[in-house]
């Protein structure tokens, strides 16, 4: 979109309605549901081509990356499919140059006050499961210089949280550093002016940078949050999905991270109904879930992908066990959110305001990423409060995913 406007062309992210005369659509490939609604959206932009509505269609991302063949056999009314790394040609079908001085700058289509920021790109892990090394290649760590250039120009824009993401971001740094560099990146992303919160996602596991805990606890600006997908907790199923660790090294990970930062968050994600995991497995999961009690967690049900290792798997366990298992997690993690959530009542905690909804203002702790974690409402008749602003908020009730508050004025 940047690289667009540079050039002097008007773009508008998911406008409403078909009043524009070309569409790109980025794709994701990664698991099925992703899939399907990338193909209904292609599907229903081709049908408002047909129906002059819009003239062109265009579309980039991982399913065009991985499927391009395919879909130019079955949908011949795109105009033309783009990969995961050819912006240049995309922006070439509009006579658009690639500005080399727009580097750094972005337009976000989130949120004005907060921003995800991409450290890499890419992932070297062998996971039996995962699509997203077929998609986007080897890891390629950004420079430091790089990220930090972005994340003033986000700043100047109004953004106070940063989200960092990439595909492994336990892995920065290797390939152009030659170390684990997340510590030094984090430090420096610190000392950006205007930033108030910083939020580490996608955090592996295996060979998970301890040092970066050091910089956590040091710097006020880095969320006590992390997010560190963890996808099962048998050794069985560890080693099965290839995720190069074990029960115990996990174990001894999570102790750590709490032990060096008391009251952190932790994020993470598990994986049910891979090839192998039998009801032992599955029970051996629930046993460690209820143990650490993790403050967010995610459930996916697996998903046989084409040119995975665990493809070449049987798919044995039916569908309804999947989703029987993940519900089974779900119900297990709703009594430990509610457990901990209310532990927070009549405390305060510093708020980030995100938008106003049905009657609430609506906002984030430091405990909390944008549409994934819970959320904290305050009622909006009782209270003003402007979103992108934060706000000391005590809490008064407390829900399974939700928490309910109202503003403490400071005297």
């Amino acid at each position: 979109m940047t690289q667009l406007k540079g050039n002097g062309i008007s773009v508008v992210h998911e406008a409403n309605g078909h009043e524009n005369n070309i569409v790109i659509i980025n794709t994701c490939g990664f698991i099925d549901s992703a899939k399907q609604e990338s193909i209904d959206t292609i599907l229903k932009y081709t049908d408002a081509k047909k129906a002059g509505k819009v003239d062109k269609v265009y579309v980039t991302g991982c399913l065009s990356q991985r499927y391009r063949d395919e879909l130019e056999r079955e949908i011949p009314e795109v105009n033309a499919w783009f990969g995961t790394m050819e912006l240049p040609l995309l922006l070439k079908k509009f006579n658009a140059n690639y500005k080399h001085e727009l580097i750094g700058e972005r337009i976000t289509t989130t949120a004005k006050h907060y921003a995800y920021l991409k450290i890499s790109e890419g992932c070297d892990r062998p996971c039996s499961f995962c699509a997203i090394p077929i998609m986007r290649g080897k890891h390629i760590s950004r420079s430091i210089e790089s990220i930090v250039t972005e994340a003033k120009n986000l700043a100047k824009n109004g953004v106070k949280e940063l989200l960092l993401i990439a595909q492994d971001s336990t892995y920065y740094g290797l390939d152009i550093y030659k170390k684990r560099n997340l510590a030094e990146l984090l430090d420096r992303l610190a000392d950006v002016e205007g930033i108030e919160w910083i939020r580490l996602h996608y955090a592996f596991p295996t060979g998970f940078p301890e040092e970066i805990l050091e910089v956590m606890a040091k710097r006020s600006t880095i969320c006590n949050y992390l997010d560190i997908p963890l996808q099962h907790a048998s050794t069985n199923m560890l080693q099965i999905m290839r995720r190069g660790t074990t029960k115990e090294k996990t174990e001894r990970l999570l102790e750590t991270i709490r032990n060096k930062i008391p009251g952190i968050a932790i994020r993470t994600t598990m994986l049910v109904g891979h090839p192998g995991e039998t009801e032992k497995d599955f029970h051996e999961l629930m046993e460690f879930v209820a143990h650490w009690k993790f403050e967010r967690l995610g459930v996916f049900t697996y998903s046989h992908e084409e040119g995975t290792h665990a493809y070449g798997m049987n798919d044995d366990i039916p569908q309804k066990i999947k989703e029987h298992r993940a519900n089974q997690l779900m119900e297990l993690q709703e009594e430990i959110s509610l457990e901990l959530n209310e532990e927070k009542v009549g405390k305060t905690f510093k708020t980030l305001i995100d938008r106003k909804e049905s009657g609430h203002f609506i906002g984030r702790t430091e405990f909390d990423s944008p549409e994934v974690d819970n959320e904290v409402l305050i009622d909006a008749a009782k209270n003003y409060l402007r979103v992108g602003d934060f706000a000391q908020i005590k809490i008064s009730e407390a829900r399974e995913f939700d928490l309910y508050g109202h503003p403490v004025v400071n005297k």
